[in-house]
């Protein structure tokens, strides 16, 4: 199937929010403020789909009626990017009705990460469009320790060239949204060298709980000959991780994965540098592929944008951890 790379934002283009999963409705008045005022500082024009306030006793909203924004965020000309209020727990719901030839023919960034990654995923499976897994449009509302992931948005939504994933001079695992003005940051050590190697392929994965509900379906993209980027959040521990993580690599192609980035853990999941080196070192199917973890991406902040479906280039040495993002 053909990759297809949808077009760069540029000041003045119209991005539209919607919510795959969770709704607006449980986002802060406060939050959406600053994330308004972020989108006005990069010169984008926000507007919201139809039904992204709705909310039932699941925080999300019908799959009439997050199908409808979805497939209206792609229709609309005027629309330039889809961007994802939040992540949440349902996105797959959507899978079966979906229009995929909709979305073929009318290319333009899908941005969101968490729960989204199903969604991002298979898109890149049944249309061969790269979407972008980085920050939601609630992240856009963090007051503080911001910089990082602002940077890596622009890098990746808003410029050509290629661009190698920094290392955040600081990071955090705090319940942010609760009190903006009382974050903890701690020191960042940078990644972690788990196997040394290089490689380069294209970039599949994200969130892994949510990659997993894609196993054994038509919705999985292949394996074959791709880096993968694989993170989770606090309520998937070390040993949920690794029974997941031994079902990715049972999936058609994960022999020939190239290699493996790891996002920060939270640290309620109990993943140590440990254990992750343990969860490796088990698989012998592993050997001779570059693999590095504590990359700055997936449930702690700050965290860099990367495309699901672009190229990647990963060298992995001791002293040094390069991820360029060569095609996105």
């Amino acid at each position: 199937m053909q990759t297809i790379f949808p077009a760069k934002l540029t000041k003045g283009d119209e991005v539209r929010v919607i919510a795959p999963a969770s709704s607006l409705g449980i986002i802060s008045d406060e939050i959406q403020a600053i994330a308004n005022t972020r989108f006005e500082e990069l010169g984008l024009r926000l507007t919201f789909g139809a039904h992204v306030k709705e909310t039932d006793e699941f925080n999300s909203s019908s799959i009439e009626s997050r199908i409808a924004d979805l497939h209206a965020a792609f229709t609309d000309k005027n629309v330039k990017a889809a961007l994802c209020v939040i992540g949440g727990f349902n996105s797959n719901q959507l899978l079966p009705y979906i229009n995929w030839d909709l979305i073929r023919n009318n290319p333009k960034p899908f941005i969101g990460y968490s729960d989204i990654t199903a969604l991002q995923n298979a898109i890149l499976a049944k249309t061969g469009l790269v979407t972008y897994s980085g920050p939601a449009y609630s992240t856009f509302g963090q007051k503080l320790y911001f910089d990082f992931t602002l940077e890596h948005f622009k890098k990746c939504l808003m410029q050509e060239e290629s661009f190698d994933a920094g290392v955040a001079a600081q990071w955090t695992d705090d319940e942010w949204y609760l009190n903006q003005d009382a974050r903890i940051a701690e020191d960042n050590t940078g990644p972690l060298v788990l196997q040394e190697g290089e490689a380069e392929g294209v970039l599949v994965g994200a969130n892994l709980c949510t990659t997993g509900l894609l196993f054994g379906t038509a919705f999985m993209p292949s394996l074959e000959g791709s880096v993968v980027f694989l993170e989770d959040d606090a309520d998937s521990n070390y040993r949920k991780f690794d029974r997941l993580f031994e079902a990715l690599l049972l999936q058609p192609g994960a022999t020939h994965i190239t290699g493996i980035v790891f996002g920060r853990f939270q640290k309620a999941s109990k993943m140590t540098d440990e254990k992750i080196r343990r969860l490796v070192a088990l698989r012998p199917q592993l050997k001779g592929i570059p693999i590095v973890a504590n990359a700055d991406f997936g449930h702690t902040n700050p965290l860099f944008t990367f495309p699901i479906g672009g190229k990647v280039r990963l060298s992995a040495k001791q002293n040094k951890v390069q991820i360029t993002f060569t095609e996105h």
